[in-house]
């Protein structure tokens, strides 16, 4: 998508280093040192090709759309290994919670139940708003939630190239690509055989890549009218851990992050109130102690003053942070690093497979089959579940039967807890023989272990060529993902768990050393769930889409001859989603079944027809013209255009611009699913209609904490979003060594489907009243967030994209520095509302994190068989998230700014005997930590680092090996 700027021999090679600055801003050395070095002093014929974003087929120098196309080798070249990591490399796409390290812990409520789903991001407009193809084509939604399509079922191994048009809805495909479209090309035709080897080994273990596959092709199109071929690959991600990383650490209180649990391996003493049923435990209503009028309610022993000390108490333990997080009866209890004690990279297992054939009728036609499946099995692991003792007599609850008991075999451990507490406090404010409530971590439980297994599959029947001048084709797909989660370890029966628990044969108060007995063991293997099914679901897609292209001969412009293409769309998305299927619906302690979002069969059908024009108006002013109609079952139409246009009006200056309208019709959770509740469990929250900011300061009267349920679900009566892009830039060549784009885009958002952002519903009280649900005497008993349509969101951005080439020591040497900076992005809770001060830099919850800059800056050298490339990767800090205590107490150490990340890659590969590659490279080369942040982890993954932001497997090893059979 480059332009002529030299009529002498040379052309094409500044042809080539044009298109690489325009089509490959994220990845270009390699492909524009191969197209130079191979390059004849000769005119270059050029073949019409279609690329993403148009129907209309044309040389590639003619292409001016802002497309980034990245292939084979430059990807190879780079050590990625998978679609998620060539998302996270890329500058345009956004730092959102779409891979597996940000959802391998704690997530956004609406994402949860997206075990192992690796999206994309693009222009921070969302994995829901980007449209992903393959060979051109949709492909189905993950069969769980069915929100985005899931990266790991993409044939990676066997794709040739990956184009992005950037310029947001696209007239072609779908007007719900408001962020912009991500085209995964495989290989159309092959013959030969090819077997590949890829490992990526960290240096300090864990999150280790192991790839390998076969293709194979025989049949020559042109001489035997056929071609056949298929490929398969096997991929595995090992399991990296929180405490595999020093960096991953939240007992840093000092800075402001300390973990917010006093759930510990050895379990902290509660009392539960200071009548009733709760003062009937061995801590009575709580203790004082001298010259402190604060009713104590939460004491481990470990921490008390003379003891050991928390850090004593067993591995991930400290003192719990009682001034960050307000809770100042809780001075003496323990904490337990939990953030750190999450999965980091969750282990994948994946297989897939493509096949295509492709048969020639006569010279002038093509029919194809193509057929692409997928087996991805996650294991999403989490700590082991806390044990909370409750004042509740539900059959779920952990209630007052479930305290530790005093009797003959719980007689030693009681009066070490008893003793203990009455050495400090004295015995006269204990209950002796009074059962102990606490909180507890159930190590001897296991981590708690969610196993998805998705089969996804597409078929693809379609038939193409030439009707006299103009090009056609038609295709019939159907593309299925079908995804089922099961319990693995760490949950149990609770009916099981609680008699186990209320005997006393389980023990929670065991020092480091000790362990369970092989009775409790026992019970706790008896007890166990795994197996039992949580919930499956299946995402369908069927679709007919014909086309044609060509030139209105009949019609010319002073530039040249209109060409137009046209087409149409059918399809019908289909989605279902079961809950716990199981007759004996046998409670399952802490399991998150999602029965209220159960879904039978429900579908939506959209029909559309689209049109497109390229007017050559003069010799250097082209304007594309295109429009689409679509007719959405229970929506109803709508028409979007999209106008761009390309001016050359020197040889080495280009301008372009593109003007485009979106419109996305909610999916079907965000419309059909049922209510659930969430129990908020942070120390944070106020009510707004008493405390305005909604920040908890329990000095403040009518700030008070407090933590009422959160309702989630879906409305029936949500409108569909709607867009409008807007993108101009410009292209300069001034020699045949250097090059440079520049584009300017624009994306205004109104009508965003969101769940109720919590902030919103406090800063807009009154807007929202009705939202907050109170009971008889007026306290918040709950807080609505299903899904509304908000009021928007306004982004704005430049992508730059530059490159400088020559010859130096016999070889080809190229620089290319490609950035995206941010410099606006606001949002508005309703339409009415005023947009919000601008987000960019600062801190976001769940979704896309609005850095100002990043970029990535490639050096690569070429001489004979051997290539090497340099990679500096930035990504610009931002302010941090306050901490939880703020504004009442703020931490010695605490920073607001969190730092920027820059990481370098090396990669050699080696072609030196014939049908053999050799690649080896270094990720990370100076093994840089992420940059500490402070975000609270009871909304983000991530224990004192951005999992949206650092790559956490620190320095790492690639290998690669690919042999030609034949």
């Amino acid at each position: 998508m480059s332009m002529p700027v030299r009529t002498t021999p040379t052309t094409h090679r500044l042809c080539a280093a044009l298109l690489a600055a325009l089509a490959v801003p994220a990845l270009p050395a390699m492909a524009q040192e191969a197209e130079a070095k191979d390059a004849k002093p000769a005119v270059k014929t050029l073949d019409q090709v279609t690329v993403t974003g148009s129907r209309i087929k044309r040389v590639e120098i003619e292409q001016a759309l802002p497309i980034t196309s990245i292939t084979k080798q430059e990807i190879d070249a780079q050590g990625i290994t998978s679609a998620e990591q060539l998302l996270m490399y890329l500058n345009i796409a956004s730092n959102g919670s779409d891979n597996l390290a940000s959802n391998a812990g704690i997530v956004q409520d609406t994402l949860r139940g997206d075990n192992g789903v690796s999206g994309a991001n693009l222009r921070g407009q969302g994995s829901d708003a980007t449209l992903v193809l393959l060979n051109g084509r949709r492909v189905a939604t993950h069969g769980l939630k069915g929100r985005a399509v899931d990266l790991n079922s993409i044939p990676f191994a066997a794709i040739e190239r990956v184009e992005v048009l950037r310029d947001g809805a696209s007239a072609i495909y779908g007007t719900d690509a408001i962020g912009g479209v991500i085209n995964f090309i495989t290989k159309r035709d092959y013959q030969g055989a090819q077997v590949t080897g890829f490992v990526d080994v960290t240096e300090e273990g864990g999150g280790n890549v192991y790839r390998s596959s076969l293709l194979f092709g025989h049949g020559d199109l042109d001489k035997d009218g056929w071609n056949a071929f298929g490929t398969v690959s096997v991929k595995r991600n090992t399991i990296l851990r929180g405490d595999d990383r020093d960096f991953s650490n939240s007992f840093q209180p000092e800075r402001g992050l300390s973990p917010d649990t006093r759930g510990t391996p050895f379990a902290t003493v509660f009392s539960l109130g200071t009548s009733g049923v709760g003062s009937t435990s061995l801590l009575k209503g709580g203790v004082f102690e001298p010259g402190n009028a604060t009713r104590l309610t939460a004491v481990n022993i470990y921490n008390l003053p003379g003891a050991e000390g928390c850090e004593a108490a067993g591995p991930n333990m400290g003192p719990y942070a009682y001034r960050s997080w307000n809770s100042l009866s809780s001075k003496y209890a323990c904490a337990w690093d939990y953030p750190a004690a999450a999965v980091i990279q969750q282990p994948v297992d994946s297989v897939d497979f493509i096949g295509r054939a492709t048969f020639r009728i006569g010279e002038q036609h093509e029919a194809y089959v193509e057929l692409t499946g997928s087996k991805v099995k996650v294991a999403k692991t989490f700590e082991p579940n806390q044990i909370s003792s409750s004042t509740s007599t539900a059959a779920t609850s952990l209630g007052p039967t479930t305290w530790y008991p005093l009797n003959a075999n719980t007689k030693a451990t009681y009066d070490l807890v008893y003793n203990a507490l009455a050495a400090y406090f004295g015995a006269g404010q204990l209950n002796y023989g009074a059962p102990i409530a606490y909180r507890w971590r159930c190590m001897a439980c296991g981590p708690r272990q969610i196993e998805t297994t998705t089969d996804s599959y597409r078929f693809v029947a379609g038939i193409g060529g030439m009707l006299g001048d103009w090009t056609y084709d038609v295709g019939l797909s159907r593309a299925s993902s079908k995804s089922e989660s099961i319990l693995g370890t760490g949950f149990h029966y609770t009916d099981a768990l609680k008699a186990a628990l209320g005997s006393g044969l389980i023990n929670p108060f065991l020092a480091p050393g000790q362990a369970q007995s092989a009775e409790a063991m026992a019970a706790l293997d008896a007890a166990s769930a795994a197996g039992v099914k949580l919930y499956g679901g299946e995402s369908i897609v069927t679709e007919l889409d014909a086309s044609v292209s060509g030139e209105l001969g009949f019609f010319r412009l002073p530039g040249g001859s209109i060409a137009m293409a046209t087409g149409i769309d059918l399809r019908r998305e289909e989605y279902k989603f079961d809950g716990d299927q199981r007759t004996d619906k046998r409670a399952v302690f802490n399991a998150p079944f999602d029965d209220a979002n159960a879904l039978g069969d429900v579908s939506r059908d959209i029909k559309a027809v689209y049109v497109e024009f390229n007017l050559p108006v003069f010799k250097n002013f082209d304007l594309n013209l295109a429009g689409r109609y679509d007719d959405y079952s229970g929506f109803g139409s709508t028409t979007n255009p999209k106008v761009s246009f390309r001016y050359q009006p020197f040889e080495s200056l280009l301008f372009r611009g593109a003007y485009s309208t979106g419109f996305k019709v909610p999916n079907f959770n965000q419309l059909y699913n049922g209510i659930s509740e969430v129990q908020y469990t942070g120390q944070d929250l106020a009510d707004p209609a008493t405390c305005p900011s909604g920040k908890a300061n329990p000095s403040v009267v009518g700030c008070e904490i407090i933590r009422p349920v959160e309702l989630f679900g879906g409305n029936p009566q949500l409108a569909p979003e709607e867009s409008t892009q807007k993108s101009f830039g410009f292209v300069y060549s001034p020699m045949d060594r250097f090059n440079i784009a520049l584009d300017w885009w624009e994306i205004e958002r109104t009508n965003t489907i969101r769940a109720a952002a919590r902030d919103v519903l406090i800063t807009y009280y009154d807007e929202f009243e009705a939202n907050w649900i109170r009971d008889a005497s007026g306290e918040v008993v709950a807080i609505d967030r299903r899904y509304i349509n908000s009021g928007g969101s306004l982004t704005r951005g430049i992508e730059l994209d530059a490159n400088f080439n020559g010859e130096v020591a016999g070889g080809r040497w190229n620089i290319n520095l490609n950035g995206s900076y941010l410099n606006l992005f606001k949002t508005k809770a309703l339409d009415t509302l005023p947009y919000s001060s601008n987000l960019i830099g600062k801190y976001v919850r769940y979704y896309n994190l609005p850095i100002r800059w990043k970029h990535t800056l490639n050096f690569n050298w070429t001489r004979e068989a051997w290539s090497h490339t340099f990679s500096q990767i930035h990504r610009d800090g931002y302010y941090d998230e306050p901490a939880a205590s703020f504004p009442s107490y703020i931490p010695d150490g605490w920073n607001p700014r969190v730092e920027g990340y820059t990481t370098y890659n090396y990669n050699v590969t080696w072609t030196g005997i014939e049908r053999l590659k050799l690649g080896f490279g270094i990720k990370n080369l100076f093994n840089q930590d992420p940059p500490f942040t402070a975000h609270q982890n009871d909304f983000a993954a991530g224990a004192g680092w951005e999992p949206r932001i650092a790559d956490p497997r620190g320095r790492a090893y690639t290998f690669l090996v690919e042999y030609d059979l034949w």
